[in-house]
């Protein structure tokens, strides 16, 4: 009784459209027994509808909640939903370790399905993060049963994410793998954690050496951790086995892809788009102004996820028109749609000047501007793409902005509208005083009130050659940003920040070459970014239309 009013209420909250049945039969805990003997647990939502296809969601993160909530809604639109714990997760047997099983279980879970008197040939899969990553694993070889996947704030690789722009996603891994130790403790304990504000996982964030962060952070070791500090290197064979990008080109499901421009996924969800776009596939792509966790990601997710497996498995719902559509945050934005992505544009380099000059001139002749980075007191991160949908997302970066390790760079007030939809990248001439450092670079949005909103960034990790602080030891570091759709109104000014780090979003770099695990050893260093024309220090964004305008200075 609960259970139904709670889908009643949900329905006409989210504006679903009108359920198929009311009659929906939960059968929990059901033992699905794997290859190698292990036992996953199974819940089953079944409705009294004969013939009705199957939807099948496997995930870490429990089947009760939201997801015994999602799995009736489906149902009583006409849908078996299977949702399972995947090994080493709640009451499944075995052990966790992240991507390694994913495959051999998804297919052995199918196997089971195709067992099933209820099974009717077709099946989708549906899924948010991990639960992406756990679809990616079994659709290359899930056959023609497989008609159609929802894949929200998700990827087929994992390793770019992780060790983004070669240095470590810090905040991203020690936080779920705090979370993923915290689904273990008693409710209240947990509460009560969260209420303290996680203060040993803030701890564990500023602790040297990483390698031991996650006990810091949990009490416990966490195994996959370990790892994923020890096998940093790119072509580390530890990660064949858990990315599978390979193999996207060879999935034949029809593929809704839904994220947030400050997702911590996007770069990597976008390349797997290009991937089916280049093998022939018509995925569909929604991009909205959401983070990792965003409760409108949730709605979004939900209501086209449900009309994606309409279209695909039978119940005939009409399909939006566009295959892409995208917000565009800013000054008069909103939701566009688009035939492709990413869609034509005008590159336009908006170079560095002297005096914290920003402008579409060609860079003039001028001496370089420099800053003191320290890893023991690292240049903060502010907002972006995070885990944590409440620290997540644009915020005014005026307080990082104020430290003397952050350089930027400031348009004149513009005239005309800037409106850029697309990739973002960042070239940007470096000297050092030691081999070993990071690029972080920024692009912000400065409004009337000089408040300056974070639009996106990206960072890379850096290794220069030559001798330290020699006048040849300069590097053109190219750094790709997130891609982003964002307009920048008249009145507004565009600002890029360029520093040395974005602590703890990503692990410091300690500035010795250390392994990443183990350094404990700090090196603080001056660096110079050059911006003459030898040196055309610039931000490259994918502009809409051209014909901007600035106020005189």
């Amino acid at each position: 009784m609960l259970a139904a009013l709670a889908t009643r209420l949900a329905t006409a909250a989210l504006r679903l459209p009108p359920p198929r049945t009311r009659r929906v039969t939960l059968t929990r805990n059901i033992p699905v027994r794997v290859r190698d003997g292990v036992t996953l647990r199974t819940d089953h939502h079944a409705p009294d509808l004969p013939g009705a296809p199957a939807v099948l969601i496997r995930t870490p993160y429990g089947r009760g909640g939201p997801m015994r909530l999602l799995g009736r809604l489906a149902a009583e639109r006409g849908y078996h939903v299977v949702i399972q714990s995947c090994r080493g997760t709640h009451d499944s047997g075995g052990v966790f370790d992240p991507l390694v099983h994913e495959r051999d279980d998804g297919l052995d879970t199918l196997d089971w399905l195709r067992r099933q008197p209820w099974w009717n040939g077709a099946f989708g899969m549906f899924g948010a993060s991990y639960q992406g990553f756990v679809q990616w694993a079994l659709a290359a070889d899930a056959g023609e049963e497989l008609r159609a996947m929802v894949a929200v704030v998700t990827a087929s690789g994992t390793r770019d994410s992780t060790y983004a722009g070669e240095s470590f996603a810090l905040d991203t891994v020690l936080t779920w793998a705090e979370l993923l130790q915290a689904q273990t403790v008693p409710w209240l304990a947990r509460q009560w954690e969260l209420k303290r504000g996680q203060p040993r996982l803030a701890a564990a964030l500023a602790h040297l050496p990483l390698a031991e962060a996650d006990r810091v952070a949990t009490g416990v070791t966490v195994p996959f951790f370990q790892e994923w500090l020890r096998h940093h290197t790119p072509d580390a064979g530890y990660w064949r086995a858990r990315v599978f990008g390979d193999r996207v080109a060879q999935v034949r499901a029809p593929v809704s892809m839904i994220s947030g421009w400050h997702d911590i996924f996007l770069p990597a969800q976008l390349r797997d788009f290009a991937a089916l776009r280049a093998a022939g596939a018509r995925p569909r792509l929604t991009v909205g102004p959401w983070t990792h966790g965003s409760p409108g990601l949730f709605v979004a997710a939900l209501r086209d996820g449900l009309d994606w497996l309409d279209e695909h498995l039978g119940a005939g719902r009409a399909p939006r028109h566009a295959p892409v559509r995208v917000h565009v945050g800013g000054v008069g934005g909103g939701w566009r749609d688009l035939p492709d992505w990413p869609p034509p544009t005008t590159p336009t380099a908006w170079h560095l000047h002297p005096c914290g000059e920003l402008s579409p001139a060609q860079p003039v002749a001028s001496a370089p501007d420099g800053f003191w980075y320290d890893p023991a007191d690292p240049t903060p991160s502010l907002g972006g793409p995070l885990l944590v949908a409440q620290r997540a997302g644009p915020v005014d970066n005026r307080p990082v902005e104020a430290r003397p390790d952050v350089l930027i760079w400031t348009s004149a007030a513009l005239l005309t509208p800037v409106e850029v939809v697309g990739p973002v990248r960042a070239e940007i001439f470096v000297r050092s005083d030691l081999p070993y450092l990071d690029v972080f670079v920024r692009l912000c949005d400065v409004d009337q009130r000089g408040r300056s909103w974070n639009v996106c960034d990206g960072l890379v990790r850096v290794t220069l050659d030559g001798l330290p602080g020699a006048a040849s030891n300069v590097r053109r570091v190219p750094v790709e940003l997130w891609p982003t759709a964002h307009r920048f109104g008249p009145g507004h000014r565009l600002r890029v920040q360029v520093s040395g780090g974005a602590h703890p979003r990503y692990a410091r770099n300690p500035g010795t070459g250390e392994p990443l695990g183990t350094a404990i050893t700090l090196r603080a260093g001056w660096r110079e970014i050059l911006h003459d024309p030898e040196h055309p220090s610039a931000v490259v964004l994918p502009a809409v239309h051209s014909g901007t305008k600035l106020h005189p200075r």
